[in-house]
């Protein structure tokens, strides 16, 4: 039965990876990409450290290190995902034109590079 478990969770953590490689492949720009990988990926990686951790479940040791690094992909990787996808927003890079919302396009001013809060206020940084 444990075979069978462990045998679920490669396959669709492999699945989750192969739509995440496939996703990055076929998206039409950046933020679309970083989406499907972030997302696919994230998850597929912790269901396979997870199939991991059943294989080893006797060594406590590899167990909490596996706990480790799902709990570190699944909370790292939207957040550097988020990052990335702002300051590639920031510095140019065109989003498709198929994209029905832009919510920065009206606070951020390419000239000065200030990013304006909902009240109209340029936030700055701290000095």
């Amino acid at each position: 039965m444990i075979d069978f478990i462990i045998a679920f969770f490669v396959l669709i953590g492999s699945f989750l990876m192969l739509l995440a490689s496939i996703g990055l492949n076929r998206m039409p720009d950046l933020l679309t990409r970083m989406h499907a990988t972030t997302k696919a990926g994230a998850l597929g990686v912790g269901l396979l450290v997870i199939a991991f951790s059943i294989v080893f479940w006797a060594d406590t040791a590899v167990v909490v290190r596996a706990i480790a690094v799902v709990l570190f992909v699944i909370l790292t990787a939207p957040i550097a995902a988020h990052i990335l996808a702002r300051a590639s927003y920031f510095v140019g890079v065109c989003v498709w034109e198929g994209t029905v919302k832009d919510a920065i396009k009206e606070q951020y001013d390419m000239d000065t590079h200030h990013l304006a809060s909902k009240s109209g206020k340029a936030s700055k940084r701290p000095e």
